[in-house]
């Protein structure tokens, strides 16, 4: 049971790691050659993407990635709770 908690909490930390870096690089560029950019986009779209056809864009502002963040913390929390 314990692994399988560190494990749920390791891919719980990657995922939001992931999701603030994609952030912080979109900041800098969205250009479809950097390689960094399109990386980070093939991990994190499958969890932004049908955020983003529930939540919509106020301005420029994407608040998808903080929704997920706040998800990915609420799933890790119930199943921590479930499993102990």
């Amino acid at each position: 049971m314990i692994i399988l908690l560190f494990i749920i909490r390791l891919i719980c930390y990657l995922a939001t790691i992931l999701i603030l870096l994609r952030v912080v690089v979109s900041w800098y560029t969205r250009s479809p050659t950097n390689v960094l950019f399109r990386l980070l986009r093939g991990l994190t779209e499958p969890i932004l993407s049908p955020l983003r056809r529930v939540i919509p864009r106020v301005g420029p502002f994407d608040f998808s990635p903080l929704v997920a963040i706040i998800l990915i913390q609420l799933i890790y929390y119930l199943l921590q709770r479930l499993l102990t």
